[in-house]
């Protein structure tokens, strides 16, 4: 039997731990559940923004997984905020922006296959020029109800799928149903990617590499939802996580 390919999970943080109060390292445990019950071998890795620290993560890592979390600083991405707005803003947390923005360059940079859920999804798009949406319902108050957490691990709005995506060879349908649970969103996509997934009220549920990009990573999806909560109850959508780790196998040195 091969061995399991090392999937790198990047965890958040906590201001004040259970231990002496002091700030913490943090990840649901639902997405190395996912990653390991898909033939990964899961590693949770600190968003600690050394660029030494995370070229060799990366190196001796088979695939990376970006996780949800924090809102994202509006400055990466928007020159001036409204007060209105600056309102809607949750916790943040610059060091980890810091080091996610290191973390996916160096994943684009060493070509290893790359999974980004949520904060993950909008992160990415941070990175390579994209926006977002700051707050759904001040931005766009006629859209869907994106923030159901009282139906974390259900799924709740449909997502339509672009023929030919490599989400739609993946979940096998045109159509699929997801849960919700953000009130940022992809708003402008970055040039690097094309949408293969959106919401009945226009929102980029999905991305994917665009056609004449594909070959800068063996493997890259980016989510809004998260499949990591729906995957125990609703099988079908661990297959994102088993395609991750067959990408990881196939690249692992």
């Amino acid at each position: 039997m091969k061995s399991r390919p090392l999937i790198l999970i990047a965890g958040g943080t906590e201001a004040a731990g259970p231990e002496f109060g002091d700030p913490s390292l943090t990840l649901s445990g639902r997405y190395p559940e996912a990653v390991l019950a898909a033939g990964g071998l899961p590693l949770t890795l600190n968003p600690i923004p050394s660029p030494g620290y995370l070229a060799e993560c990366v190196r001796r890592c088979d695939g990376v997984v970006l996780s949800g979390g924090d809102d994202i600083q509006p400055l990466l991405h928007r020159r001036s905020t409204s007060p209105e707005l600056a309102r809607t803003v949750g916790r943040t947390d610059p060091e980890r922006d810091l080091a996610e923005t290191l973390l996916i360059g160096e994943v684009f940079r060493q070509r290893k296959p790359l999974l980004a859920i949520c904060r993950g999804h909008q992160m990415v798009n941070v990175v390579f020029g994209g926006t977002l949406y700051i707050d759904l319902a001040t931005e766009r108050p006629d859209g869907l109800d994106h923030r159901q957490y009282a139906r974390l691990n259900d799924p709740v709005h449909e997502v339509a799928l672009t023929r030919g995506s490599l989400l739609r060879r993946i979940m096998r349908q045109p159509v699929i149903t997801v849960n919700t649970t953000h009130h940022q969103a992809v708003d402008r996509l970055a040039a690097l990617f094309q949408p293969t997934g959106q919401t009945a009220d226009g929102l980029v549920e999905a991305y994917e590499l665009a056609n004449e990009h594909t070959g800068l990573l063996p493997w890259f999806l980016s989510v809004q939802f998260h499949p990591e909560r729906l995957c125990l109850k609703y099988p079908e959508f661990g297959r994102l996580f088993a395609a991750l780790a067959r990408a990881a196998r196939r690249t692992a040195r």
